[in-house]
């Protein structure tokens, strides 16, 4: 499973709904941590989805994306923690992150490796890989995208005793996509047991950005994107000149890209909770769409297989 936490969904200033940007990615027992604004150490350990990750990916450099990060290592310090932690950032990563780094005059009492990244690399984790694109917002800044590998075709165990083949590590040669020679001289072919490849699952997180594309193709196909909506439409002007998106636009964004569902963030402090406006104009354009809340968790599951 693929879970999201929303540990902060509001913009640069934070309301009593909302705290400034963070985003806890889990799958499949690994976790990575997207922005770090003031208070989020707090609003993990209200939301319990812990303190074990090794990866903090920074979209750029502004304060309510980043604040966050000295009083969360101290923390992560005097947890006795001893394991790397790597913090990944635009152009420009190691003279920003130096100072917050060793900000209260102490250095982590663990291993903090600064890597910076730019618009086209990948990560890769063997199963998956992070997609890095370019923002567009003031400042150098990055959008991103974990994409699995497609994963083995569905193997017929009914068809394979039809056919003889006995229970066991032949199931997995053939699932693995080797032919396998019995005994009798018969060669099985993994196409007789084997469907094709299935694909895997794909979210992609906008940061902060006006429409833009390096958005639109980390976003491309995605089961699930998650879009800042700083403003509706009443202030698209002002969205313009600040370099965000409106809930509209995001809508479009997601529409253009084929996506499945949209989740919009980074509320501005003007909306209400719920902010129904930005709903209801994303909405109008592109129906599969919630707004985060703070303590929000979506999950994304296989298409077609019964996961939410």
């Amino acid at each position: 499973m693929i879970q999201l936490t929303f540990l902060g969904t509001g913009a640069a200033v934070p309301s009593v709904d909302r705290n400034v940007s963070g985003l806890m990615v889990h799958r499949e027992g690994q976790a990575f941590l997207f922005d770090c604004g003031e208070g989020t150490q707090r609003q993990m350990m209200r939301h319990a989805v812990g303190f074990t990750f090794a990866d903090l990916f920074l979209s750029h450099y502004h304060a309510d994306h980043t604040l966050g990060i000295p009083g969360l290592l101290r923390t992560m310090g005097l947890q006795g923690r001893t394991e790397p932690l790597r913090i990944h950032g635009p152009a420009g990563a190691g003279r920003v992150l130096g100072p917050l780094v060793t900000l209260g005059m102490e250095r982590p009492k663990f291993p903090v490796e600064i890597v910076e990244l730019a618009p086209g690399d990948t990560i890769d984790r063997g199963e998956f890989v992070f997609e890095i694109g370019e923002a567009r917002h003031k400042g150098p800044a990055l959008c991103f995208a974990l994409a699995e590998r497609d994963r083995l075709g569905r193997f017929d165990p009914e068809r394979a005793k039809a056919l003889g083949l006995p229970e066991g590590p032949l199931w997995g040669r053939i699932h693995r996509g080797q032919p396998v020679t019995l005994d009798d001289g018969r060669t099985i072919d993994p196409a007789e047991l084997v469907g094709p490849p299935r694909p895997g699952r794909r979210v992609a997180l906008s940061g902060d950005t006006t429409p833009c594309p390096g958005v639109l193709s980390v976003a491309r196909g995605a089961d699930l994107l998650v879009h800042e909506a700083t403003f509706g439409d009443d202030e698209l002007e002002r969205a313009s000149e600040t370099r965000h998106a409106t809930a509209r636009q995001a809508a479009e964004v997601a529409r253009d890209a084929g996506v499945e569902r949209l989740v919009l963030t980074h509320i501005s402090a003007r909306y209400s909770r719920e902010a129904p406006e930005l709903l209801a104009e994303a909405r109008e354009v592109f129906p599969a769409t919630v707004v985060a809340r703070d303590g929000m968790v979506v999950e994304v599951g296989f298409a077609g297989e019964g996961e939410a």
